[in-house]
């Protein structure tokens, strides 16, 4: 446990973090990736590129600062930390790197005058507190995946027994364990890590499960992203018998019990973990509504299954929204542009006394998250029944 001066220390630092916590982070990312390569598959330099890394890492180690004294105010963001870390299989000696290259950035960012020996010696401890409890955490999940029905520790082959056009971007890949085995049950709304190397680069990254779970095989449906090294590579190079080396399933968005109405809305390749966890929710008889959007009907995925779902699961109401559509009248959407808080006033279940109760599951890109997230709170949604996963570092809507 941590003492009072230490907290005291680290509590000090919280305006400096606010200031210029992206700027050290990203210090600190650069100097890591540079002398220590062998963390490089960890981290997506798109996300580098973009600085949702940076920003995610910073404001996870501002959360900690300001909860020094109260970690539990962490909630969900440590739970979305572990789940990331188990899906790329980090290990308690990536934190030794990040821990050296984290306070020697601190010192070299913030200088003498401000990162004082003691102020280093108070962070050197604090984040040791942090790693413990973060690989505590994750050794107990890397535990229990192993030891369940059909799971497994580190990586697993699993074969592409099909492989799926969806859309113009969208992808799907069913695989199979090469070992035959069963394969471990996972909560509708997890992913999967994949470890692969693209022409000799080792690369780590997630993809949602888009299946309901069979204890037999798997399935990652993979938006082709404009550069993007791995889904590229899924696209052009990975064909039905091609071999992929998977990590065992991960997340911490789940479907919440209850029996409130529930409606699922989805940007893009967004809907991919949303598939199964409608899949679970329609066998609950709670009120669902389903709002999809795209770009278009090129790239509008999976709507066949989804309207056969809605024919035969009448508590099911559907809703596609396009950003333009030049095609039939027969096959025009229900909303043209960009979803606004008009379309969700008619399509979300109705309000008493100004509050919907209902619950909200969120995915797709983060700035359409985010506008999503004001525009229910404006249409009477409570924020804590708004329920969301990331594409990327964990991070946060607010």
């Amino acid at each position: 446990m941590l003492s009072n001066d230490v907290r005291a220390i680290v509590s000090s630092t919280v305006p400096l973090l606010e200031q210029g916590g992206e700027a050290l982070i990203t210090h600190f990312y650069q100097s890591m990736l540079s002398e220590h390569p062998e963390v490089r598959p960890y981290f997506n330099a798109t996300h580098q590129a973009s600085g949702d890394q940076p920003r995610a890492l910073a404001n996870g180690v501002l959360m900690y600062a300001r909860n020094i004294d109260r970690l539990e105010a962490l909630g969900p963001l440590a739970s979305q930390i572990v789940n990331k870390h188990v899906a790329l299989q980090i290990q308690p000696d990536h934190y030794d790197i990040v821990g050296k290259c984290l306070i020697a950035a601190i010192g070299e960012v913030l200088g003498p005058a401000i990162a004082t020996p003691a102020v280093l010696s108070a962070w050197t401890e604090a984040y040791g507190q942090l790693a413990a409890i973060l690989i505590g955490a994750e050794t107990a999940r890397y535990d229990e995946q192993a030891q369940a029905v059909g799971g497994w520790r580190g990586d697993r082959a699993f074969r592409v027994i099909a492989k799926v056009v969806e859309s113009a971007e969208i992808t799907s890949f069913h695989l199979a364990p090469v070992d035959g085995g069963a394969v471990m049950d996972f909560a509708p709304g997890q992913y999967i890590g994949l470890h692969i190397f693209v022409e000799g680069e080792e690369l780590r990254r997630n993809y949602s499960l888009s299946a309901s779970p069979n204890g037999e095989t798997y399935r990652i449906s993979v938006k082709r992203e404009p550069g993007g090294v791995v889904s590229n590579h899924l696209h052009d190079h990975v064909h039905v018998g091609s071999e992929l080396l998977l990590n065992a399933p991960s997340g911490a968005l789940t479907l919440v019990p209850g029996s409130r109405p529930i409606t699922f809305i989805s940007a893009g390749v967004g809907i991919t973990p949303i598939l199964p966890l409608l899949q679970q929710a329609l066998g609950t008889g709670r009120q669902l509504t389903l709002i999809q959007c795209a770009r278009d009907s090129n790239v509008h995925a999976f709507k066949q299954h989804i309207d056969s779902s809605a024919a035969h699961y009448p508590q099911l109401e559907r809703y596609y929204c396009y950003d333009h559509h030049e095609g039939q009248e027969t096959d025009a959407p229900h909303g043209i542009g960009y979803l606004t808080l008009d379309h969700l006033q008619q399509w979300l279940p109705a309000a008493q006394a100004g509050r919907r109760d209902v619950d909200v599951y969120l995915l797709g890109p983060k700035p359409f998250m985010r506008m999503m997230r004001r525009q229910l709170m404006d249409a009477g949604v409570p924020d804590d029944q708004v329920h969301y996963e990331f594409f990327g570092p964990a991070s946060s809507l607010h």
